[in-house]
């Protein structure tokens, strides 16, 4: 009898764990969420942070406020995340320095697996742009310009361990090129002194080098995306170009903390995907230089590891260092 009793007593405890998890599915949301984001109040990552934060207090009927925890490459906010109970009132805006920092960091946490996959929001690609009055017109003749470059071939990004700094070591690596990386404090600098010529090429965000493209101050040779963007059809890929196996794509995504209940995960993702798929929402993401994705939580957790695999191993074979 104490056997029956032992399992009559687990049968019971499981059944008022689901219960348990799909009355706090049900009931979500009952109180203000936080959005933690890896960023300062402005730029691309806050403005995305409080588009989704402002629509979803609209679509949920609850306040969903934007936590701004800026530290080194976004550590201290996926730190914040890790911690937090996963009842759905701790969300994280991610973004691809997330998985990058596993190669260049020693982490306190698994940059995936600590983590509960939601969607993919975003991604965005970066563009391959030179000072004007440098000789290639197009992706074929820098390929051939920087690897017959007479003296020191420098290339400026963001800072260490930034998209445009790793898009850089990925084209070395690919074309078999030598250049040097030359660090500047933000991508704002480091366009002045592209165009200054203080160094010979970048893999800058779309946001900020296009419109420089456009007025004729710096010359855009390729992006970076698998297939050319829309509104910017002109400009190949680099994929298409000479480097079929060239592709590096910035993304944003949310994540939240460890061992979520499926019914939770697919009733956040599905206000997500709501917002996501709005035509207002749909535009400002383009006007932030990006194109919508909306996957789902096993999708993201699979290109999460993939993109996590893929800069380790570009990190290893370069050299690249962190800050």
């Amino acid at each position: 009898m104490p056997v029956i009793h032992q399992l009559l007593n687990s049968i019971l405890a499981l059944c008022f764990a689901f219960a348990a998890v799909v009355a706090t599915a049900a009931d979500w949301p009952s109180r203000p969420i936080r959005f933690v984001t890896p960023a300062a109040p402005g730029g691309t990552t806050d403005g995305l942070a409080r588009i989704f934060a402002a629509r979803l207090t609209e679509t949920l009927g609850t306040q969903v406020i934007v936590d701004n925890r800026a530290s080194s490459s976004g550590v201290l906010a996926a730190e914040i995340v890790k911690a937090a109970a996963p009842d759905g009132y701790t969300l994280f805006l991610t973004y691809h320095q997330h998985t990058v920092n596993a190669a260049l960091i020693k982490l306190s946490y698994h940059a995936v697996n600590d983590f509960t996959s939601i969607t993919q929001l975003t991604e965005a690609g970066l563009v391959l742009i030179i000072n004007p009055s440098s000789p290639p017109k197009n992706f074929k003749e820098f390929l051939e310009w920087t690897r017959n470059y007479k003296g020191a071939l420098n290339f400026g990004s963001a800072g260490h361990g930034s998209g445009g700094h790793l898009a850089g070591e990925l084209y070395k690596l690919q074309a078999g090129v030598k250049a040097q990386h030359i660090p500047y404090k933000g991508t704002g600098p480091a366009l002045i002194a592209l165009m200054g010529g203080e160094y010979q090429f970048n893999f800058a965000g779309l946001l900020g080098a296009l419109p420089l493209a456009r007025s004729g101050k710096v010359r855009a040779i390729a992006v970076t995306t698998a297939k050319r963007i829309p509104g910017y059809d002109d400009i190949p890929t680099v994929k298409e170009s000479g480097l079929p196996d060239f592709e590096v794509v910035g993304w944003y995504g949310v994540t939240a903390p460890p061992n979520m209940p499926k019914a939770l995960v697919t009733r956040i993702h599905a206000e997500l995907i709501k917002v996501l798929n709005e035509p207002v929402t749909n535009k400002r993401i383009v006007d932030l230089g990006g194109t919508t994705v909306g996957s789902d939580p096993e999708t993201f957790h699979k290109f999460l590891l993939a993109d996590m695999a893929k800069w380790a191993d570009v990190v290893k074979r370069s050299g690249a260092k962190a800050d």
